[in-house]
Formats: structure tokens, sequence, C-alpha cells
């Protein structure tokens, strides 16, 4: 038997035993190998590893791989409970791919029970245990606010920011002063507004509308020119390099900047100057691009709006707010219709229209969530994302024609085995593609509209997309079928956006020699790795964090019954997902009594005996039986099956005896595990939106 030496990849541990090794260039599931017991030789889950993989000939189609390096850990710091025995301090890890526990060495003053984080200093081996030293401790292990410091601490998002940074944002002036509207394309007596969310205070973009002589529109979308005052190098550029992106969730945010930039003088407040890049397009009645101008300007916002007064606006059902508003109303209204042929283009083109709602978390003064409400776009909303898109898409035509330095938004189209899935799982439904591509994706879309089935195709279709990120070169956006797109409206929050508007003030000062521009080029290069890296720190918090608070909610809610969909199908059971966003599981074992088979390619639990099928997005009927705030999870029954059995509730295991090796858990029976890169729940193919709704 031919073995491959020294492939690269990650090692996904189970918690039992076993595990899978996940190649680097692999183009799905299907090019993972299975990891039998004492074959991961120390490896841990998450660790990049080397591998040697061969074919498994008892399963045609499958692999087996040996791990023979471990080329980095991806556990430097591990959270989770303190307990203690004869004198000793333990920390059980929150995961249950870790090791059952890591032995807390050096002075580590913590009480049983505490939420804590360790430095792993040694990995251990057959004979010996993990070693780790005490960074960190979070309070009582069973409460949400410890379990929401926990999950920030792991992935490196800080909210306090060095001193250096807060005195440098400190010093910032909070006016515009004449010097610095010098040069600047001076804006200042034309009507711009901000529309955002009621709640919010860093506006880092408006827009204007008004027609030019020969009747087109010329659009103004006018973003905070974050640049000026975040210099390259500055202890404020660097941590906004480090942070990559806001963090939002519940009631709170962990920005990228201090509020001092922010919220403050980078914020487009109304009746006061702003420095702003303004990107200025020319388009016909229909919405296409006839002509732009990119320009560093000086902006006063003429008011700020919010999304729930533009919709009443926009739907004539408030005499006072249209007195009010009497001097922007008719530009609202003509924003309203040009977005509409803008959104009319995008879908002509194969921009696909998924219906993907967000939930909103409402908070008390206390921070305790008391609702959790669906978010759906109104007019307004719709309006704001339509003129974030067009202006994103041109200025990454405007860099990319000039062949400048630049960091886009890239979405590549959905690979072989994505695409071989989500075929099998449309068929039953009577849905047929032969490509993913635009066209075939938006008619089912469009076709299964209203229908029952819609919820259920929608995460379906969104489970098949890649995920997009940033890149130096141009590759396209495939969700929204543009050639050309960056981020370009956000830098308040995002960094790739700063970026974007230094390399767009690289070019109107013209003074870039090679030497400029090759450095400008290389930051690019750093700023879309570490962007990419951060910004799926930051998805995986604002997931996290959302579902302490989702399950602290349930709490309230126990014994009540809920609408639900099938979001997930797993060997384990089935996640169902509330129409608020609220996941829980049902372990097949609460299932009506029967042997389910579970179907990894269709996503489908089968009983063998009555032939009920659970299938991924079908609706069902859930009560809610138990949720724990500490950990996020949320347990479900089908309607008089409360009783059933199911996982039992956490409880602390007896911590390893030292030396003493662990048991190793057997190659389960039959086919290898197939869900392994998660639960089976839909991947969002672009970052979650802004808080206060923004797409772009």
């Amino acid at each position: 038997m031919i073995e491959k030496k020294n492939i690269t990849g990650r090692y996904q541990g189970s918690g039992r035993g076993f595990g899978f090794f996940i190649p680097e260039d692999g183009a799905g599931r299907g090019d993972d190998s299975f990891v039998p017991p004492r074959r991961e030789n120390g490896a841990w889950d998450g660790d990049t590893v080397e591998a040697a993989v061969e074919a498994d000939p008892s399963q045609p189609g499958r692999s087996t791989a040996r791990i023979t390096k471990i080329v980095e850990r991806g556990n430097k710091t591990v959270t989770g409970i303190i307990q203690k025995l004869n004198h000793e301090v333990w920390l059980r890890p929150d995961s249950d791919r870790l090791p059952a526990a890591i032995k807390v060495v050096g002075k580590a003053k913590v009480r049983e029970g505490e939420k804590a984080a360790v430095a792993v200093t040694s990995y251990g081996s057959a004979k010996t245990p993990p070693l780790g030293t005490l960074k960190e401790t979070f309070g009582p292990a069973g409460s949400r606010a410890a379990a929401v410091e926990a999950v920030l601490y792991q992935l490196d998002i800080q909210r306090e920011f060095p001193e250096p940074v807060s005195a440098e944002a400190s010093a910032v002036p909070q006016k515009v002063s004449a010097p610095q509207r010098k040069g600047r394309l001076d804006l200042r007596e034309k009507t711009i507004i901000t529309i955002d969310g009621a709640s919010s205070k860093d506006l880092d973009d408006a827009v204007s509308l008004e027609q030019d002589d020969k009747g087109n529109w010329v659009l103004g979308v006018h973003i905070a020119d974050v640049s000026h005052y975040v210099h390259p190098g500055a202890p404020l550029d660097l941590e906004a390099f480090h942070r990559g992106t806001s963090v939002y969730f519940a009631d709170q945010v962990v920005p990228m900047l201090p509020v001092a930039l922010s919220n403050g003088i980078c914020s487009l407040n109304p009746q006061v100057d702003r420095l702003a890049l303004s990107c200025l397009m020319t388009l016909d009645k229909t919405g296409a691009l006839l002509d732009h101008t990119i320009a560093a300007s000086v902006i006063r916002s003429t008011e700020r709006m919010t999304y729930e007064d533009c919709n009443v606006l926009l739907s004539g059902g408030d005499k006072t707010l249209e007195e009010r508003y009497a001097r922007i109303l008719p530009m609202l209204r003509d924003m309203a219709a040009l977005a509409r042929a803008l959104e009319k283009r995008r879908k002509a083109r194969g921009s696909l229209d998924l219906d993907s709602a967000e939930s909103y978390i409402v908070c008390d003064d206390a921070g305790r969530p008391v609702d959790i409400v669906a978010r759906s776009q109104g007019e307004s909303e719709k309006l704001i994302e339509s003129f974030m898109l067009i202006a994103n898409e041109t200025v990454a035509k405007h860099l990319f024609d000039l062949k400048k330095a630049a960091v886009y938004r890239v979405h590549e189209k959905p690979s072989q085995d994505k695409t071989e899935t989500l075929k099998a799982m449309l068929s039953p439904l009577g849905y047929a593609i032969k490509e993913a591509d635009n066209a075939s994706l938006q008619k089912v879309l469009e076709s299964v509209k209203g229908k029952p089935e819609a919820p259920a195709v929608n995460m379906m279709v969104l489970r098949s997309l890649m995920k997009a990120r940033y890149d130096v070169e141009n590759l396209g956006h495939f969700g929204l079928a543009a050639p050309f797109y960056c981020h370009f409206t956000s830098p308040i929050r995002r960094y790739p956006d700063l970026m974007v508007h230094r390399c767009l003030h690289a070019l109107l000062e013209g003074k870039l020699g090679p030497a400029g521009e090759k450095k400008l080029a290389k930051s690019c290069e750093k700023a879309a790795v570490q962007s990419s890296q951060r910004e799926i720190a930051a998805q995986s918090a604002e997931r996290d964090i959302d579902k302490l608070y989702f399950a602290e909610y349930m709490l309230d809610h126990l014994g009540e019954t809920f609408d639900a969909a099938v979001s997930g199908v797993t060997k384990f059971g089935l996640f169902a997902a509330l129409p608020s966003g609220v996941e829980g599981l049902i372990p097949v074992e609460s299932l009506p009594e029967d042997r389910y088979v579970y179907d990894e390619t269709r996503m489908t639990l089968t009983g063998e005996r009555a032939n009920r099928v659970f299938t991924f997005g079908m609706a069902l009927q859930v009560v809610c039986v138990a949720a724990d705030p500490s950990t996020g999870r949320v347990d479900f029954r089908l309607p008089g099956m409360e009783d059933a059995p199911g996982r039992a509730a956490p409880a602390v295991k007896p911590l390893p005896v030292p030396g003493k090796k662990k048991p190793q858990g057997g190659r389960p029976q039959g086919k290898a595990p197939g869900k392994r890169r998660g639960s089976g729940k839909p991947a969002m193919h672009v970052p979650k939106g802004r808080r206060k709704g923004k797409k772009g």
C-alpha cells in the first residue's frame, strides 16, 4: 500500500479517540481522511500537521491518515473550568475535542468552578498530562457574563485599548480645521444625509442625489476619511490591523477604533464639518453607470436619518414626519426609485437574492436578553445597501483599471464537491440544477418563493456557497455576480476599507514612487490575510456569544412550543432553528422510537421501521426543555416527547490520574462519521452584516 508523504493540513479531533485529517488543498469533505485512535501522534484539534495518507481497503473511496508531524499548534491558550484535586489545580477545557484536563502549574490563585484561561506550556504525552499557566479568570463558570469574556479571550478580541492607542486617539482634534480642508472638494453646501439604525453612533457613510443638466442621476456616496487620522505604523494603525474589524453582539460592540474616532471626529454627525472620500457616480434612469469621480472631500451632513423614519416617510404614513423632513423628502423618494433600478440590474446579471434574515437581541438596562426580534429589510435599508454596493463596485473597478494596489472582496464559485451535495439535497424536493452558476441558483430561488419549502431551499443554497474573503487579486464576487468588488464603505469598522482608502489617496496625491507603490502593495497583501482571519474570529465570536444570549432568553420559555425548521442533520440528532434564530438540538434518542439511518449527502435521518424521514429544512414544532446560558446549549423535543431521553446534562467528569493513559475510543462501526466540519448547519458566504443593517 503506497503512502503519500508529508501532506500538510489540519487535524480535527473528535474527543472520542479518533479524528480527521483535512488537507489544506482539499476540495471538500471527500478529500478528508479518517485518523484512527493512537495515530494522531499527539496532535490536538485545530493543529496544523503533516500526515501520511493511504486508501482504506475496507471502505472504497475512503482514506485513513497517520499524523507524522505537528507543524503548528492551534491551541496556545485554552479556556475551561477550574477544578482542584489533592491540592493540584486543573483546567477542564470547554471544548470536548481537547484533552480531558490540563494541569495548571505555577502560582494560580483561583477558585473551584471558575471560568479561566491557561497558556499551554506542554502538550503532554501518553504518560504525562498537558501543562499550562494561568493567564486570566472570568468569574463563576455558570454565568453568561463569564462565558462571553472567555469567548472573546479565546479569539483574541480585546475590549480595552492599549494606553499608547488611547493616548493617540485622545490627542486627535475633534474639529476639522481650515488647513485640513485645503485642497479638498468642498461639498458642505450639498444636501447630504446619513441613514442608520436609531442607536448607531459610528456614522461612517452618507449619501446624496441630484440630477445633472442632462437629466442623469449623480449619486454621491461619502465615506468618513479615517485614513486621514490613522497613519501607517502608528499605534492606532497597528491596533486596528490587529483587530481587523469591529465585533457586534447583543447590545454591545468591541470597536476596531477608539470611540474618540469611531463616534467622534470620524463619525459623519449632522451639521458639523467632516473629512470624507466621496465617490460621485453618474447613472442613467436604469441605474447604468456612465461616469464617476473619486475625490477627497469635506462634507457637512444635513440630516441624521434613521431607517425607521425613512421607511415611514417612503410609505407616506406620517404627515408630521413629512412636514419635518419636507426639504429632503423629494430626494429620498428619488433615492428609493434609483435603488430599485440598481437592484433590478443586479438581479438581471445574476446576483443571488437569498432570503437570510438576521436576529436582533433586545436587552434590558441590566444587559439581560428580554426579546429576540427577526430583522427584516425595509425600503430604506435596501436603498443604503444598493448605494453601498454600487460604490464598492465602482471603486474596485477604478483601482483595477489603473492597475494599482488594492484589497478586493472576493467570493469564488461553489466547488464541485459543494455543487454535487446541493444537487443531491435539492433533488428530493423536485428541484434540479446542472451547474451551480448564478443563473441556475437564482432560478431555483425565484421558483421557490412563497412555497412551504422556501426556507429549506434558501438554507441549502446558502450552505453550498463558498466563503467570501479578502485578496489582492481581483477574483470577482460570485454571490453578487460582480466582476469587480471591494469594501470601501466602512473604514471605521473594517481594516480592508481603511487600506482601500489609503490606495485611493495614493492615487489622488500621486506622490508614491516605485518604492512607495511596492510598499503599499505589500501592506495590502498583509491586510488581506490578517483581515480574512480576524473576520472569521469576529464571526465566530458573534455566533458563539449570540448563542449564550439565546440560551439565557430561552430559560424564561421552558415548556413552550415553537414553530421551527430543521437547520442541521447529524448522526446524533437534529438541529432545529426558530424564526428568531434560536437553535437547539433534538437528540436522536428522543425521536420516535426507531432505528435511524443517517444520509450524509442528502442530510436526512430515516427510521427503518416507520420510514419517517427528517430532512434538512423541514418544518416542525418543538418544545424547549432545557437551556444553559454558560454554554449556549438549548435542547428541544418534539411535542409529546418532552420526557424522552437525550444527552445527559453536562456533568463534571472525574479528573484523569496523572500518568495514567486515557482510554481510547474505537473506530465507529460502518463508515467513518461524515459530518466533521461542524454541526451540519448552514454557513454564511458573506460576513454577517453590520448591526445597523448594512451589507456594503
